[in-house]
């Protein structure tokens, strides 16, 4: 069973989703993501967008961390169903410091429902890398400045192609998951030509 690692809410214990059809994000991983958010000081008063929710985890950490505002959105009734258990259990947690909604709509749905300064896009690794190239796609012109674009893969996939006017500045991987870092870059006309040409700006870290 996940937890809230931090914040209002810390320690707090996370309904999970029934079945084998979701992949919940590991307490290491999500300790590891909301760190680096935080030195980025991303999260006090943050817009927060869980495009493809599960059992909301990411987005009650988001919220029990200082995020104004989580949207938690998935199709899928179980998930939706946990989504509400959790996010009313982080929502008593935090005694009216912060607002968490739930969603049942497609993850293209959501990320076209408001403006966000954090957006989590953590689906089945199933999911087509195109999938993914068209949920950024969609969500590019709903990003606030400064934005950040958290996006989880299979660390044994290849990296998604990511669309003109966004850079992906760090990863870190994680045994079998790795964490890419994305940011809107709409000075850069070239940015879809190669991410490899960017590297040297890169952050890149591994953790086995």
């Amino acid at each position: 069973m996940s937890r809230i690692i931090a914040g209002a809410a810390g320690g707090l214990r996370l309904a999970s989703v029934p079945g084998d059809a979701t992949r919940p994000t590991t307490d290491r991983v999500k300790e590891s993501l909301f760190s680096k958010l935080e030195s980025y000081d991303m999260l006090r008063g943050a817009r927060v967008l869980d495009a493809y929710a599960g059992s909301g985890a990411l987005g009650c950490e988001a919220a029990s961390r200082g995020a104004s505002t989580v949207l938690l959105s998935d199709k899928a009734p179980k998930a939706v169903t946990a989504c509400r258990k959790n996010a009313a259990a982080v929502q008593q947690a935090l005694a009216g410091s912060g607002t968490i909604s739930v969603q049942q709509s497609s993850a293209r749905a959501a990320l076209n429902s408001g403006t966000w300064d954090v957006v989590f896009i953590d689906p089945p690794y199933a999911l087509e890398n195109e999938q993914i190239v068209q949920d950024m796609l969609a969500v590019q012109p709903h990003l606030a400045p400064g934005a950040i674009v958290v996006v989880e893969r299979a660390s044994r996939d290849e990296e998604p192609a990511w669309p003109v006017g966004y850079h992906r500045f760090a990863l870190k991987k994680h045994g079998e998951t790795v964490l890419y870092y994305v940011e809107p870059d709409p000075e850069s006309e070239n940015a879809a030509e190669s991410t490899e040409d960017n590297s040297s700006e890169d952050i890149v870290e591994s953790e086995e």
